[in-house]
């Protein structure tokens, strides 16, 4: 729901300093040509690395949920029931396998201790209910939490003090990717923390400059591949913030050839994390997230904009004949917007404006206060009804029904290079609402914003998010605020 329009006068696009970035590359491109960058060919192929020991610590889990229960249950009705079930309850409530560097037992306390007290409650709430007569005693619960709670960590403490010697003996080879001095200084001090347990053994820039010292830089494609495979590198770190954005086909395929991807903020942080990696802030990045759930996405999408097409038929054509006779020929408002992997479509709206010329179409950042615009347009922006057309889109494929908004060439370009992480957007479908409009995002407001919220709706997406953000979106056109 963003408005018709590009480059703005000087303030009046939130977060474009007027400045020259004529040699940027970004990931902004035709339907058949690559981002400009490296080309990775990524031919050899091998299943992702995981986060973590998760057999271990299943094991270990597992293990302290048998002893707990056993020594909780000592000659009780139906004792194997309840092991199993407790057993069962802990497996499914378990924390997530760590992520380097490996973490210490105190600081998985709380959530161990925490899961934990949840699977005893829930069985003792299901013995009470279906047997009430032989109810757990609070001196049961009690001793079977301590008890359960004491294996697990110290269970757990092995496994990962097993884990972190090995990766002392055998640190993970990694990439550093990012401007050649920033990404040096990351690597220098990796290598100073050896626990961190990640071995950097090269640096990735597009731009080097000679004679700075450290690691070998590479600069091509061939290089990288090279690396990957004499070396065995199974991590890369992304130096934020401006990797991500212009190195996006390199990293997809390194990750695709089997690579864990970091993104490392080697200034002061820019984002809350509770990883660290030798002192940076870091967080996992997955560099398609929405594929996994493409096909439900996509049956959403099929069904609910076919629906509201039929539906919304009679309300279509008559806003197109009142518009016809309001504002002339020309119902349709057809523009070229950046969707996914930075393929150009055309998106589809009611005009409610005429620009001037393609260049005041391509270039002006906002209509929204145009005095001259007709009463009923007007109407049709505040109500966000212009918009409607673009379930053809949806139902095309060309977006989806949730996702960033897209943007005009010229402002996808000039939002890549002003700020950190808008090119990514580009990993998911574009949208006719997202997370950020239900957050207030739209029309004249922060770009930055939008970067971080719809970075973190793709980083987390489910089909329940999808869900939600649609109930949000139609209790916001009740009280509309326009664009």
């Amino acid at each position: 729901m963003t408005a018709e329009s590009t480059v703005p006068p000087p303030g009046l696009a939130p977060g474009l300093p007027p400045r020259d970035h004529a040699g940027t590359a970004v990931p902004v491109r035709g339907p058949r040509r690559q981002a400009p960058g490296f080309r990775f060919p990524a031919r050899r192929r091998r299943p992702p690395v995981p986060a973590g020991a998760p057999l271990p610590l299943l094991l270990a889990d597992g293990a302290a949920a048998l002893l707990g229960a056993a020594a909780a249950f000592a000659g009780a009705e139906h004792r194997p029931l309840l092991v199993a079930l407790l057993v069962a309850a802990s497996l499914l409530l378990r924390p997530q396998p760590p992520a380097p560097p490996v973490p210490a037992v105190l600081d998985e306390l709380p959530a161990v201790c925490g899961r934990i007290a949840v699977a005893w409650l829930a069985l003792a709430a299901l013995v009470a209910a279906y047997r009430p007569g032989h109810a757990l005693t609070a001196a049961t619960l009690l001793a079977g939490c301590a008890l359960q709670a004491a294996v697990g960590c110290a269970l757990r403490g092995a496994v990962h003090a097993r884990r972190r010697a090995a990766l002392l003996r055998r640190p993970r080879a990694a990439l550093v990717i990012g401007p050649e001095p920033t990404a040096q200084r990351v690597a220098a001090a990796l290598l100073r923390h050896p626990r961190c347990g990640m071995r950097p053994v090269g640096v990735v820039a597009e731009h080097p400059r000679g004679g700075s010292g450290g690691l070998p830089v590479l600069t091509r494609g061939e290089d990288v591949e090279r690396a990957v495979v004499q070396n065995g590198v199974r991590a890369v770190l992304a130096v934020h913030p401006c990797v991500r954005a212009e190195q996006g086909p390199l990293l997809r395929a390194l990750a695709e050839s089997g690579c864990a991807v970091w993104e490392v903020d080697a200034d002061p942080p820019s984002y809350a994390s509770k990883q660290r990696l030798a002192g940076f802030s870091c967080r996992r990045l997955s560099m398609a997230p929405a594929r996994r759930g493409s096909a439900g996405k996509r049956a959403l999408d099929v069904l609910v904009s076919g629906l509201l097409l039929l539906l919304a038929g009679p309300l279509l054509l008559g806003c197109a004949v009142l518009l016809r006779l309001a504002d002339g020929p020309g119902v349709v408002f057809r523009q070229e917007r950046i969707g996914r992997d930075g393929r150009p479509f055309t998106l589809l709206k009611f005009r409610t404006h005429r620009p001037a010329d393609a260049h005041e179409s391509a270039t002006r950042w906002s209509v929204a206060g145009e005095r001259e615009m007709r009463p009923f347009c007007r109407m049709l922006r505040r109500t966000s009804l212009d918009e409607l057309p673009q379930l053809w889109n949806v139902l095309r494929g060309d977006m989806s029904l949730v996702g960033p908004r897209p943007e005009r060439p010229y402002f996808a370009l000039r939002f890549s290079q002003d700020h950190p992480g808008y090119a990514a957007r580009h990993r998911m479908r574009t949208g006719i609402t997202g997370l950020a409009q239900v957050h207030g995002l739209r029309g004249d407001t922060s770009i930055e914003d939008r970067a971080r919220f719809d970075n973190a709706y793709i980083d987390n997406w489910s089909l329940w998010q999808d869900v939600c953000i649609l109930l949000r979106t139609a209790v916001a056109l009740v009280r509309p605020t326009g664009s």
